[in-house]
C-alpha cells in the first residue's frame, strides 16, 4: 500500500513537473519522509529526480538549448557536489527562510524583467549556476529558482522544460554521486528511487500533450503561482 500510494503521487508529481518544470519534490517529499524517514528520503528523491528530468529531456529532445545548458552546468555541477558535502553544516531553517523569500520576490521580479524585455545572457547563466547548484546540494530541490532563471534567458514551454531538465539532470547526477561516495545509497534506497523515478518519467511524457496545447501566457501564469506557493510554504516551514 505504501509503494502504491507513493507511485501514484509520483505519477501526479511527474505530470505537474512536466507542465511547469518543477514541483515534484513538493508533492513527494512529505510522503517519502513518512514512509522512509528524512535521512533516506533525500537520496531517494535525488535518484527519482534524475529519472523525472530524463523523462522531460526525452520528451522535448529536439528543442534543448545546449549552449544555455552548458553555461549553466559548467558551474552548477561542481556547486552541487560542494553543497552536498556542506549539507550538515548549515541550519536548515535559515536555508528554508532564504529560499522562501527568494521564491516570493521572484514573482514580481520576473514580471518586472519581462515588461522591460530584459534577458539573461550565457554569462549570467554561468554565474547563477554555481549558486543554484550549491543550494541544490543542500536542500531537496531548487526547481523554483531555475524556473525564473531559464525563463529570463528567453525560454518557454518545451524549450524551457527540456533545457532546465537537462541542466537539472547533470546537477542531480553529481548529487547522487557524492551520496554514493559517502555510503548513503544502500540497495533499498536505490531501488525505491528507481521505482519512484519511473512514475515521474511516465508523468513527464503524459504532460507533453498538455504543454503543447497551452498558451505561453497561461504557462507563465502557472509558473508564477507555483513560485508564490513554494515560497510561502518554505517560509511557513521555517517559522513554525
Amino acid at each position: 500500500m505504501a509503494y502504491t500510494l507513493v507511485l501514484f503521487v509520483g505519477l501526479v508529481a511527474g505530470v505537474l513537473s512536466g507542465i511547469i518544470g518543477t514541483g515534484s519534490s513538493m508533492l513527494l517529499m512529505p510522503i517519502l519522509v513518512v514512509f522512509f524517514g528524512p535521512q533516506q528520503a533525500v537520496p531517494i528523491m535525488a535518484i527519482a529526480a534524475i529519472f523525472g528530468n530524463l523523462g522531460k529531456v526525452l520528451a522535448w529532445w529536439r528543442v534543448i538549448d545546449w549552449r544555455a545548458c552548458a553555461a549553466y552546468c559548467a558551474t552548477a555541477v561542481p556547486g552541487a557536489a560542494l553543497g552536498v558535502r556542506t549539507l550538515l553544516a548549515l541550519p536548515p531553517h535559515a536555508v528554508e527562510c532564504a529560499l522562501g523569500l527568494f521564491f516570493v520576490t521572484m514573482v514580481p521580479a520576473r514580471r518586472w524583467l519581462a515588461r522591460r524585455d530584459y534577458r539573461l545572457s550565457l554569462r549570467h547563466l554561468a554565474l547563477i549556476g554555481g549558486i543554484v547548484g550549491f543550494l541544490t546540494g543542500i536542500v531537496v530541490s531548487t526547481g523554483p529558482i531555475t524556473v525564473p532563471v531559464f525563463m529570463a534567458y528567453g525560454l518557454v514551454k518545451g524549450a524551457f522544460l527540456a533545457t532546465e531538465a537537462t541542466g537539472s539532470l547533470a546537477v542531480y547526477g553529481a548529487k547522487v554521486t557524492v551520496f554514493a561516495h559517502f555510503g548513503a545509497l544502500p540497495a533499498h534506497v536505490v531501488l525505491s528511487g528507481l521505482l519512484i523515478g519511473a512514475s515521474l518519467m511516465a508523468g513527464s511524457f503524459a504532460a507533453r500533450y498538455i504543454v503543447m496545447r497551452m498558451h505561453p501566457s497561461t504557462f507563465k501564469l502557472i509558473v508564477d503561482g507555483l513560485m508564490l506557493s513554494s515560497g510561502l510554504s518554505l517560509l511557513w516551514a521555517a517559522v513554525r
